[in-house]
């Protein structure tokens, strides 16, 4: 049996690490990158940046009327598809660049497959999203993120582009080899492209969801019970993070295996 290197975090008691995980070494975070770029929007509209209810044509070169807001896209509520036309299997993302999203923006009425206001989890919304926050921001996703959000909270190992000495990525099939990640630095990035050492993803969730030192937390974080969590996977790394309303938190990352087992796992240690 493959073994699956595993990063477990929790309030509970010291890191506990295995099969060669580490807790000071990037690894990709995927859709928790979501939770981030939702707290992105709440802290440009707190500074009178964006309006919440902001049509996307505002920032972006979409059609008129189409109904999609920021709010909308933040809470997969816009009616997006959830991926973007035409993505890859190996590489899903790798083509998806900006010229591509601006493209598809410009024919946004075409691609809604739900009436706004219905849920559809949608990465192609979030992309959208990322693209209007740094337009309305006058600079890139990734500075806005680190002007907004990660200085504030004094956090500094999350990125898009980790140096390559201390980047985690699964093991290979062949000894000694590891698995090459999927290109998400692109258009695809606000969606689910960073990547974050898990000592700073507890760090985050610590401070967003348990101390709050950047107000309520943001929509884009789910909501089940009392808690609040949100996980994330690419093509062979896989996190959740959550943590309750007394306080309690727990990080789970993994390298290989099913993303639904990381779920699992993370929701059973803080299962009351």
């Amino acid at each position: 049996m493959r073994r699956i290197p595993t990063c477990v975090l929790s309030d509970a008691g010291p890191p506990r690490v295995g099969d060669g995980h580490a807790v000071d070494r990037y690894v990709e975070i995927g859709s928790l990158t979501k939770a981030l770029t939702g707290t992105l929007l709440a802290r440009l509209a707190q500074a009178g940046t964006v309006g919440l209810d902001d049509p996307v044509e505002r920032w972006l070169p979409a059609p008129p009327g189409t109904g999609v807001t920021l709010l909308g896209l933040a809470r997969h509520t816009s009616g997006l598809p959830r991926l973007p036309p035409r993505v890859g299997r190996r590489d899903p993302y790798a083509a998806f660049d900006r010229a591509e999203l601006l493209r598809l923006v410009r024919g946004l009425d075409t691609l809604v497959v739900r009436p706004p206001g219905d849920e559809e989890y949608s990465n192609l919304g979030y992309a959208v999203l990322g693209a209007a926050l740094a337009a309305a921001g006058g600079a890139g996703y990734g500075d806005l993120l680190d002007a907004y959000v990660l200085r504030p909270l004094e956090i500094t190992e999350v990125t898009a582009r980790p140096p390559a000495g201390r980047r985690l990525t699964a093991p290979g099939l062949l000894p000694g080899t590891r698995r090459r990640p999927w290109t998400m630095d692109g258009a695809i990035l606000p969606a689910g492209g960073l990547w974050a050492t898990p000592r700073a993803v507890a760090d985050l969730v610590v401070q967003l969801l348990v101390e709050r030192r950047l107000g309520e937390p943001a929509v884009s974080w789910q909501t089940a019970g009392a808690l609040r969590w949100h996980n994330g996977a690419t093509g062979d790394a896989s996190v959740f993070a959550g943590a309750t309303a007394d306080g309690r938190w727990v990080v789970v990352h993994r390298l290989g295996g099913r993303p639904e087992d990381t779920d699992r796992t993370a929701i059973r240690l803080i299962a009351p």
